[in-house]
């Protein structure tokens, strides 16, 4: 294994469009030996700024060149990159392969703050979804009348992409500024309704600021668990919304923690487990290939287009899984050692829920019980309905449902 070096040799230099570089920055050029960069940031950086390095474009994909960067592990190099490198950008990779003495950001003006800056809105007031390497649709989980947005583009598609999403949500109302290459000369700003934009295309280099107006169709989608079931597709495999409600909390969704949803159905678990808490992740496993489409439909329409989901059955499917946080069990709660097996794999201090509606699988969660301790809970729901021409409860089937907390 190759000796960590004692001082920074990567230095990741957030570049605006003006060009424009600090001297801590213009220092690290001219000390490398090597550049490497997009072929507008090269065109941004004049070669005597880095009189002694090799510049290199970035391959397209850029990923597997990564390799190539870290093998001048030791040797003063210089990633260059836009505005905040640390802001979905190109530095939060590179720290996935590098220890942290080892380099070094200097970031420029990010096209966020000049986005809050061009429109005039407080920074700390907005909500920051970008489509660079990532769906479109993540920008569904963000609609709330009179929510503030910007949205990173991925290209000049992305604002119309971003438009037709928000007309299929009853948001065609809002209004979108399409900000060109900010903080350069060029820069420019069209405004118009997402109604209104149709196909337009628009420089690649653009950042969309979105105020968000609900329609009279639109919908409320709130973020607290307990969405309405008819706000996922289902063939009826579904964790109904009460009994949905109870089940997140005592999941507990937590910022960046992971959650395997075994048996999942139309997705709802996991779905909402996404939506409740930043950076949170799911894996979510279904055997049924009609389902699993199904449940991936939900998860981009409700704004977590990131769901794993995959078509396998339990306990198979959850070899080779990374730890999780938290394990839900609903429809793959009958297979055999399943119970056991979750409880193995869960994270010290993660949480483990169940449900069932047979006697079959009440009897494997009794069983749980006596040997994990944990508590056993019975649910039961009634809604109002009609009982001929007055009102009555109608209770649905009740729901046994067990839930233990690994020991650290």
């Amino acid at each position: 294994m190759a000796a960590r070096p004692s001082s920074p040799w990567l230095t990741v230099v957030g570049v605006g469009e003006d060009g424009e570089l600090s001297a801590a920055a213009s220092a690290a050029l001219a000390a490398a030996a090597h550049v490497v960069g997009g072929e507008r940031h090269l065109s941004l950086v004049p070669a005597s700024a880095c009189p002694r390095a090799e510049r290199r474009a970035w391959p397209s994909p850029m990923l597997p060149f990564l390799d190539v960067v870290m093998g001048w592990r030791g040797e003063a190099t210089v990633v260059l990159a836009s505005g905040d490198p640390l802001l979905h950008g190109v530095a939060s990779t590179l720290l996935g392969r590098v220890n942290r003495e080892e380099m070094t950001v200097l970031p420029s003006v990010s096209s966020l703050q000049l986005a809050c800056a061009a429109m005039l809105w407080p920074v700390a007031d907005v909500r920051l979804v970008t489509a660079c390497g990532r769906p479109v649709e993540a920008l569904a989980a963000e609609l709330f009348d009179g929510e503030r947005v910007i949205l990173f583009s991925a290209d000049g598609r992305t604002p119309a992409a971003a438009a037709r999403l928000l007309v299929a949500h009853g948001y065609g109302g809002s209004r979108l500024t399409v900000l060109e290459r900010l903080g350069g000369p060029q820069a420019q700003a069209h405004a118009m309704t997402a109604q209104d934009m149709g196909d337009r295309a628009f420089d690649d280099l653009n950042t969309v600021a979105i105020e968000l107006v609900a329609g009279p169709e639109a919908r409320l989608l709130s973020r607290a668990p307990g969405l309405p079931d008819d706000a996922f597709e289902n063939d009826g495999q579904i964790t109904r919304r009460e009994i949905r409600a109870l089940t997140l909390a005592r999941l507990a969704p937590a910022p960046g923690a992971l959650l395997w949803d075994v048996g999942a159905g139309s997705g709802s678990i996991g779905i909402e487990w996404m939506r409740a808490a930043p950076r949170a992740r799911a894996i979510a496993l279904e055997p049924r290939a009609d389902r699993a489409e199904r449940a991936r439909g939900n998860a981009a329409r409700l704004g977590v287009p990131m769901l794993d989901m995959r078509e396998a059955r339990a306990p198979e499917g959850l070899a080779g899984l990374p730890r999780p946080d938290a394990i839900f069990l609903g429809g793959g709660a009958t297979a055999e050692r399943v119970v056991e097996i979750c409880w193995a794999a869960l994270q010290p201090g993660g949480r483990l829920v169940a449900n069932a509606v047979t006697l079959e699988t009440e009897a494997r969660l009794v069983a749980a019980r006596a040997s994990l301790g944990g508590d056993l809970t019975r649910l039961q729901i009634a809604n109002a309905d009609a009982v001929g021409r007055m009102t009555g409860w109608r209770p649905a089937m009740p729901v046994t449902q067990f839930a233990a907390v690994k020991p650290r």
